[in-house]
């Protein structure tokens, strides 16, 4: 690695940090349970959708009543989207006239977008139409991330309330999540990928004649049925356009991913500048970094928010500039070779297959880490031509159970069951009943703890095993061997993790592929937010305990390591026997 590399990875995690405290208090204001200066601000628009919608702002909902509120409107929501690609053929706004998406596809891409997964095995710009890009994808964009948000703030009630059974109101929590954080924040940024080239308009696709004309070979039968070849000349191009940088916005600050181009953010109308890929990057990682201060103030005790946010440096930092020294090492296989050292005078060596040159290595590196650590899934390269080292970082990252910063919301919760198992460890150590802010840990929360950290494993481990033994799995695979497994391993990973990005080399969009990423999209989402709020719900009626000589501290450095080794050695012990056949692998054959 150069110094180039430590100064791109160290600029962005200083202005990241710099912006922690400030959008946490200001999301610690929006959640607040008293009026405030934000609430009151936005106050009339706020009373407005309460009273279209019927909405009781002062009710306060059980943890049954608040999971049934969350999977009602998720399912509603799934159905919409559904239904907006089957008939999106009769609907306005579709200059290019595209057909209805197929039953397996639609349903996919359905359940991916309401569960803040955005997998997407379609080309957005020859699939989606404007209508169905703006009210079904766009609009999920905001609608999952603020799902993540609300369900968040309730698993943090339950840790600040006592003796009660309410964990606040589902409607109110989601409204005040898109209407003061996540709607002005992607305003913002939207004017800014404008600002660096990202299109947004209503416009027809338009053909530009090419600065130099090229021409290919055509082969065709005639009327007898015989083979004729011609020449075909192609003097033009066809540029996509759309209203791309609305979602573009809110797909990396809702920690979606969904492109509305193909390439994602490798598009140069998606990402066409160092700058824009900067702030995509800032915005991905924004709101799950500042929601840690959000639930140090919540609880009142920032110490533990920053212990938290600690606790996800610690490990994204390492592995973040282990995907850069990867890439920056180059491929094994291309050692010693002539092209190899030509390569290195020219760029000091380096992977650049599947980069673009305006980003180059490190910004490439860095965004691998930043997509695959937060759930986001957006890509501004080809993961399926990194090293085998280079994505394997990404993919562990994910097999960590995103809770290296994670979705919106998603992440800090996931954390907070991972950071329940651990004080149950320490209890175990010490021989007493653990306590996490001022609540005891007992049977039933360690239970949906469990629950909440080990399915997405199971999915995972079960998954990848269903479609390496069955041949419709299988074949969709384009690259025998070790990477071939690494692509399905990879896919696999990505659903049940609720991240979205793909290895690509993997012929997804298939019958098997649809459902079985669908399945396990959805399992990894609803049964870990119902795990969660049942914990919170049980947390909220126990009374609060004091702190004696036996409590373990949990906004120290020991339990900041603590809590890290308790991430880490589940992922280690849950993925080493998979990754060993993927791209560790992979790694030792190109070595030799």
């Amino acid at each position: 690695m150069t110094v180039n590399d430590y100064l791109q990875i160290g600029l962005f995690l200083a202005v990241l940090l710099l912006l922690v405290k400030p959008v946490g208090s200001y999301m610690a204001l929006v959640f607040a349970e008293s009026p405030n200066r934000v609430t009151r601000f936005g106050g009339h628009v706020e009373r407005g959708i309460y009273r279209v919608c019927g909405i009781r702002a002062d009710e306060d909902m059980g943890w049954k009543r608040y999971a049934l509120a969350v999977l009602a409107f998720n399912v509603l929501g799934l159905l919409a989207v559904y239904l907006l690609q089957r008939v999106q053929q009769w609907l306005p706004l579709n200059p290019q006239h595209f057909g209805a998406v197929s039953p397996d596809s639609a349903m996919n891409t359905a359940i991916s977008f309401v569960t803040n997964t955005n997998w997407q095995g379609y080309s957005g710009e020859s699939t989606m139409s404007y209508l169905t890009q703006m009210m079904g994808m766009t609009v999920q964009n905001f609608l999952s991330a603020a799902t993540g948000l609300a369900v968040l703030v309730a698993v943090v009630r339950g840790f600040v309330r006592h003796g009660t059974k309410a964990l606040g109101n589902f409607w109110v929590d989601l409204t005040r999540g898109t209407l003061y954080v996540l709607l002005p924040l992607s305003m913002l940024i939207a004017l800014l990928l404008v600002s660096q080239g990202v299109v947004q308009n209503l416009k027809p696709y338009v053909d530009v004649p090419v600065l130099q004309a090229t021409s290919y070979a055509q082969t065709t039968q005639d009327a007898t049925g015989h083979e004729v070849t011609k020449n075909v000349a192609v003097t033009t191009q066809t540029l996509p356009m759309g209203p791309a940088a609305s979602q573009i916005a809110i797909k990396h600050l809702g920690t979606n991913g969904g492109g509305f181009f193909s390439a994602n953010s490798a598009h140069p109308y998606e990402n066409p500048t160092p700058l824009s890929n900067f702030i995509e990057m800032l915005a991905i990682l924004l709101i799950p970094g500042g929601l840690c201060y959000t639930f140090g103030k919540m609880v009142g005790d920032t110490r533990q928010g920053w212990a938290i946010l600690a606790t996800m440096l610690l490990i994204f930092v390492p592995l973040a500039i282990g995907a850069v020294a990867a890439e920056q090492a180059g491929n094994p296989a291309l050692h010693g070779l002539a092209v190899d050292a030509h390569a290195s005078a020219l760029q000091s060596g380096g992977n650049m297959e599947g980069k673009e040159t305006r980003f180059g290595i490190a910004s490439t590196g860095l965004f691998v880490a930043v997509t695959t650590a937060a759930s986001c899934g957006a890509v501004n390269a080809m993961h399926d031509s990194l090293t085998a080292l280079g994505g394997m970082v990404p993919m562990w990252l994910m097999q960590l159970g995103e809770v290296i910063f994670g979705g919106v919301g998603s992440g800090l919760y996931g954390m907070l069951a991972f950071a329940v198992v651990a004080v149950f460890i320490a209890g175990l150590m010490v021989g007493r009943t653990p306590e996490y802010l001022g609540k005891k840990i007992e049977a039933h929360e360690m239970k949906m703890a469990s629950l909440a950290v080990l399915l997405p494993c199971a999915l995972v481990v079960i998954g990848t095993a269903i479609a390496v033994l069955v041949p419709a799995g299988a074949s969709s695979v384009a690259n025998p061997g070790a990477h071939g497994f690494s692509e399905i391993l990879y896919a696999l990973t990505s659903a049940s993790n609720n991240n979205g990005s793909a290895f690509a080399g993997l012929s997804a969009n298939t019958l098997f592929w649809n459902v079985l990423l669908g399945a396990c999209m959805f399992l990894a989402r609803f049964p870990l937010i119902i795990a969660m709020l049942a914990m919170a719900g049980s947390l909220a009626a126990k009374r609060h305990v004091p702190e004696s000589a036996g409590t373990l501290p949990t906004h120290t450095p020991l339990f900041v390591v603590l809590l890290a080794c308790v991430v880490i050695v589940v992922g280690a012990l849950t993925f080493l026997p998979a990754l060993a056949l993927g791209p560790i692998a992979e790694y030792l054959m190109s070595a030799h």
